[in-house]
């Protein structure tokens, strides 16, 4: 029923704001620094961005046209947040790509992601890759699936196989940067710069 809620509160949104598929609610975000860079758009598109939750999600989206809502959140965020990419190119991909795309719903999900929708996640609010696939894949069965390059890696490892000991990956195949890339970005460093830019445009919202 609470996801009845999120679709009706979407359809009120796009009605009344019909503006809100090529623009943000929030005006602040008109002077966001994003930092456009198409290799990383199309690293995040193909799954190739070194965060196995998020490279998995983005190869069951290519495969089956779908993918739990959940990962959903855990890709945008790392888009938006960790890349600093428009929110519009990974609105743009889910429309194109998924088989429940919905306008109101796909608009709502990337702008309340991004942080310039109504009720939108707190800026600060950044999605841990890492703890995210450890709460919501335990057994690492959805890791495995999606990703077979990284298949024979123990579970402690397989959600972030940089930190894996050399004889580790080399025992479960893994080279890092040929056969599973090295994370597109660091993390905690990343996490920090979207944190600064989130409160270099922190102000009053314009009056509409």
């Amino acid at each position: 029923m609470r996801q009845v809620g999120w679709r009706e509160f979407a359809h009120h949104l796009l009605h009344h704001f019909p503006r809100t598929p090529a623009s943000p609610l929030d005006s602040r975000f008109d002077a966001f620094p994003w930092e456009p860079n198409e290799a990383w758009v199309d690293a995040w598109q193909r799954g190739r961005t070194g965060y196995p939750i998020v490279d998995a999600g983005m190869r069951e989206l290519w495969h089956t046209g779908w993918m739990h809502n959940r990962v959903r959140m855990v890709a945008a965020s790392l888009l938006c947040k960790n890349l600093r990419q428009p929110w519009l190119k990974g609105a743009q991909w889910f429309w194109d790509t998924l088989v429940d795309a919905d306008l109101a719903n796909n608009t709502l999900g990337w702008q309340w992601t991004a942080g310039c929708g109504a009720d939108a996640a707190p800026y600060f609010r950044v999605f841990n890759p890492m703890l995210q696939a450890e709460r919501f894949d335990p057994e690492r069965a959805y890791l495995r699936r999606w990703l077979p390059e990284l298949a024979r890696l123990p579970d402690q490892w397989i959600h972030r196989p940089w930190e894996a000991p050399a004889t580790v990956l080399a025992a479960a195949g893994v080279e890092l940067g040929r056969s599973y890339p090295h994370p597109i970005v660091d993390f905690r460093a990343s996490r920090e710069t979207a944190l600064a830019s989130y409160g270099s445009i922190k102000a009053p919202v314009a009056q509409r």
